[in-house]
C-alpha cells in the first residue's frame, strides 16, 4: 500500500479521471461562458466581440440584476436568521421525543421530498386571491380586511416566495443539525451535568459550540442554494410582478433564452459565479472557529 501511495504515476492515474471530468465539465464551460459573455451573440448566427461591454452594462445600468441579487441575499438572510435557528431547536426537540422521534423526523422532512412543481403549485393555490386557503383562513377568523393578492402585489410577493422556499428547504437544514447533534458524545452531556450545568447552559456553552462546524456547512450550503434559486420563482411568479421577485437564476434564463441575449446572459452567469465564490470565502472565514476535538 505504501508503494502505491508513493508512486507518482499511480497517483496520477488515480487522480486523472476525476481531474479530466472537472476540467471538461466545469473549467472549460466556465471559460467558454466567459468568452461568450464578451460578445453580443444571440445564440444563433454571427456575433461581435464587445469586450467588457456586457459586464459594464450589468454592473452600472442593469437594475433588474441588482434587484435579483438583493432578493437572493434577502432570502439567504431570512434562511440563516429564521429557518436555521428553528431547525436547531427542532433538532434538539427530536432528541427528546423518545419513541415518536422517527415520526416527527419524517413529518418535518416531508416538504424536502415533495416535487418542486407540486410545491410551487400548492403554494400558488394557497396564496390565490379568490379561492386561496390563506385568504379563506383570514376570512374565517374575521380578518377579511387583510385579504390580499399575495403573489400579485410587489410588496408582498417576495415575502411569499421566501416563505415557500424556506418551507421546502427546512427538512435539509433540520437533517444536518440533527446529524451534528447525534455526533456529539453523550459523555460531554453527562460531564457537564455533573459539573452542575443546567440544560440551558449545557446547550449554550457545550452543544452549540460543538455544533458550529456543522452549522458552517449548513449555512454555506443554504446561502449558495438561495443565490441560485430559480425553479420555485419560475413556477410561481416568473419574477413578477414588475420583477419584484426576480432572482439571478430566473433572470439569467429569461435574458439568455427568452430574450435571445445569449452573450449578455453568459456575462450574468460569470458575475454570478464570481459573487458566489467571494461570498463562500467570506462565510467560511467568518464562521471558522476552532472548537477542538472530541
Amino acid at each position: 500500500m505504501h508503494k502505491i501511495i508513493s508512486d507518482k504515476k499511480t497517483i496520477f492515474l488515480l487522480v486523472a479521471p476525476g481531474l479530466l471530468l472537472f476540467v471538461f465539465m466545469i473549467c472549460i464551460p466556465v471559460l467558454m461562458s466567459a468568452y461568450y459573455g464578451s460578445t453580443d451573440w444571440g445564440g444563433i448566427g454571427k456575433y461581435n466581440f464587445v469586450g467588457l461591454g456586457n459586464y459594464k452594462e450589468i454592473l452600472l445600468h442593469d437594475e433588474v440584476f441588482w434587484r435579483s441579487l438583493r432578493n437572493a441575499l434577502l432570502l439567504a438572510a431570512a434562511t440563516v436568521l429564521l429557518q436555521h435557528p428553528v431547525a436547531i431547536l427542532l433538532a434538539i426537540f427530536l432528541q427528546h421525543c423518545g419513541r415518536f422521534e422517527k415520526l416527527f423526523r419524517t413529518i418535518f422532512f416531508i416538504p424536502a421530498v415533495i416535487s418542486i412543481v407540486v410545491t410551487a403549485k400548492l403554494w400558488a393555490g394557497i396564496f390565490h386571491p379568490n379561492y386561496g386557503l390563506f385568504n379563506k383562513l383570514l376570512e374565517s377568523i374575521g380578518l377579511e380586511a387583510l385579504k390580499h393578492d399575495w403573489l400579485g402585489d410587489s410588496s408582498t410577493a417576495i415575502w411569499a416566495i421566501i416563505i415557500v422556499v424556506m418551507w421546502q428547504g427546512f427538512g435539509y437544514a433540520l437533517l444536518l443539525y440533527y446529524a451534528g447533534l447525534q455526533g456529539i458524545p453523550k459523555d460531554l452531556h453527562e460531564a457537564a451535568k455533573l459539573d452542575g450545568a443546567t440544560n440551558a447552559k449545557l446547550y449554550l456553552h457545550v452543544v452549540l459550540p460543538l455544533l458550529m462546524p456543522m452549522a458552517r456547512v449548513a449555512i454555506v450550503i443554504a446561502v449558495i442554494t438561495c443565490l441560485k434559486q430559480m425553479e420555485t420563482v419560475f413556477l410561481m411568479t416568473n419574477g413578477g410582478p414588475a420583477n419584484s421577485t426576480q432572482f439571478l437564476g430566473n433572470y439569467l434564463y429569461k435574458v439568455a433564452f427568452s430574450s435571445s441575449l445569449y452573450g449578455y446572459g453568459n456575462a450574468i452567469s460569470i458575475l454570478f459565479i464570481v459573487f458566489c465564490l467571494v461570498l463562500t470565502v467570506i462565510l467560511n472565514k467568518a464562521l471558522k472557529k476552532d472548537v477542538g476535538e472530541f
